[in-house]
């Protein structure tokens, strides 16, 4: 009975020491569960990021504007065929051409043989969106630049936007003529010093053989590149001219057994000044007595071989007086070089008051004209025999 008593005692003792032991492991894991809201989870860590980024100023960033819209052209082949044109274009004679221009509204410039076409042939239409140019029954004379202008419009008025102008030269080859026809037999061109001379020989054919010749002596032209040049869309240029240039040229194109010549072209040498005269007028004398003749006189130096033309204003054309000139020109050495004086005189005779006022010489060239002036004061017989003071 005794050793039952004590068995349940230590069962007792051994039940309140783990409650005691569980209670006092309780307590201590309450601090470890409170400290966890100090660790972040990922949720809060990401929001944090936000918070940050959101604090830091951000960058300005530069708005993209549109682009602004483009005009090409495009070829229509056959229904919802198209092709992109590039800067040349060839299209076999007697084939319909059909090129659509994106835009609205645009317009069209042509070569010069179908602006003067009345038969129908060209005919262009706006949509929405895009011209469209129509040319039907193609021939090698519409070989030549083909414009598209997109219109810049506000309220009624339009005009062309020349930068954003689209170009192709379109070539229509043609089996029995290799050059553009053309109605004269002749072709005359200057030649001007100042500027470069294009010969057009305009082919209807990329693919022809272009060569340039000398009708007498007949002898082929050498092309070098640099003096003279070829662009199978422009012709041949002469780009400094000189007297040897002159006289009577023509092209010859050859393509398989085909060999035809251009029209003639007579090439006139003009040796064309670098400049507008600078004419320098002078009076015998400011002032004139009523009776005494006039001499106004007006100069030009410059460059040899260049004819200067003089004209006048007087006061006396007010009443028909008439004009007296006397022109002439003189080589003269100037700074080393020779150099050529063209002069004109103005010639009055017993002036009147009616002469007194202003003189003007325009001295004019192939490349401009100037004016200079100077003034004429007529002294009256009163002015000019006054009574000396005692």
């Amino acid at each position: 009975m005794k050793l039952a008593v004590v068995l349940l005692a230590l069962l007792f003792c051994t039940l309140l020491f783990q409650l005691g032991l569980s209670q006092k492991e309780g307590q201590q894991s309450k601090p470890v569960a409170a400290k966890r809201p100090k660790s972040k989870s990922k949720v809060e860590k990401v929001a944090d990021k936000k918070t940050k980024s959101a604090s830091v100023k951000p960058k300005a960033k530069a708005t993209p504007q549109p682009p602004a819209a483009q005009t090409y052209l495009t070829q229509v082949l056959d229904k919802g065929k198209f092709q992109k044109v590039g800067k040349t274009l060839s299209v076999m004679a007697g084939v319909t051409l059909e090129l659509r221009c994106k835009g609205s509204p645009v317009q069209w410039d042509v070569p010069p043989y179908l602006k003067e076409d009345d038969d129908g042939r060209l005919r262009t239409v706006q949509h929405e969106r895009y011209g469209t140019l129509i040319l039907a029954n193609t021939t090698g004379a519409d070989t030549g630049e083909f414009t598209c202008y997109s219109m810049y419009c506000e309220d009624t008025e339009c005009k062309k936007e020349y930068d954003k102008a689209v170009k192709v030269y379109i070539f229509f080859p043609d089996p029995q003529e290799l050059f553009v026809p053309s109605s004269d037999y002749y072709e005359v061109i200057q030649l001007r010093t100042n500027r470069p001379t294009v010969l057009p020989c305009q082919v209807t054919s990329p693919q022809a053989k272009v060569t340039l010749h000398r009708e007498f002596p007949p002898v082929e032209v050498k092309v070098d590149g640099a003096e003279i040049s070829f662009e199978v869309t422009r012709g041949f240029t002469i780009h400094r001219p000189k007297q040897h240039h002159a006289g009577s040229l023509y092209c010859v194109a050859s393509l398989g057994n085909l060999r035809q010549s251009s029209t003639k072209y007579m090439l006139i040498y003009v040796h064309y000044p670098a400049a507008p005269p600078i004419p320098v007028i002078q009076a015998a004398s400011d002032s004139m007595a009523l009776g005494q003749n006039l001499q106004v006189t007006c100069t030009v130096v410059g460059e040899q071989d260049v004819l200067v033309d003089f004209t006048w204003e007087y006061p006396g054309q007010t009443i028909g007086r008439p004009l007296y000139t006397q022109d002439s020109m003189q080589t003269v050495q100037v700074d080393g070089g020779s150099r050529l004086r063209s002069q004109s005189v103005l010639l009055v005779d017993e002036v009147r008051e009616v002469d007194q006022g202003t003189y003007t010489c325009t001295a004019q060239n192939l490349e401009g004209s100037r004016s200079v002036s100077t003034t004429v004061k007529v002294l009256s017989s009163r002015s000019t025999n006054k009574p000396k003071k005692p």
